[in-house]
């Protein structure tokens, strides 16, 4: 068999194993082991393969890591209305504490609530951003 299959067959196996596992870096891999497959096709040596091979796999999972931190997060679950129907409800403040807490009836209960930081804490109407504990996170409406 030419070395081309075997390296058309391993980049099928990892692109399987990713289906199975959902890691996506193993289809930066799979890019790899199809570089590998092309320097074969292109009539370079086992070395020169092994080499196309492991750059462009190495360069493919390096520049998918990268891409990934700079790209900001998935919001906090607490902040999802889909999971907590009390995210973007409003609330009035008609006083808050010196330690910038504020206790509010809500829902037939008291809450203490806080708010985002870098914010005065003036009374007045506020939209439910997320539940931290058992404390509303507010900001202003």
């Amino acid at each position: 068999m030419a070395d081309s299959t075997w390296w058309w067959l391993l980049a099928g196996a990892l692109v399987a194993v990713e289906l199975l596992t959902g890691t996506f870096y193993l289809l930066m891999l799979a890019l790899g082991m199809a570089a590998g497959a092309l320097a074969a096709h292109a009539g370079l040596p086992l070395a020169g393969q092994l080499i196309a091979a492991a750059l462009v796999g190495a360069a493919a999972v390096a520049g998918w890591y990268w891409r990934s931190r700079r790209q900001p997060g998935d919001p906090s679950v607490r902040s999802l209305r889909s999971v907590n129907l009390d995210v973007g409800e409003i609330v009035q403040i008609d006083q808050w504490n010196p330690d910038g807490t504020a206790t509010i009836k809500y829902r037939g209960a008291q809450w203490t609530v806080i708010q985002r930081t870098g914010n005065a804490p003036v009374p007045g109407s506020y939209r439910v951003a997320e539940l931290v504990g058992n404390r509303l996170l507010v900001e202003k409406a």
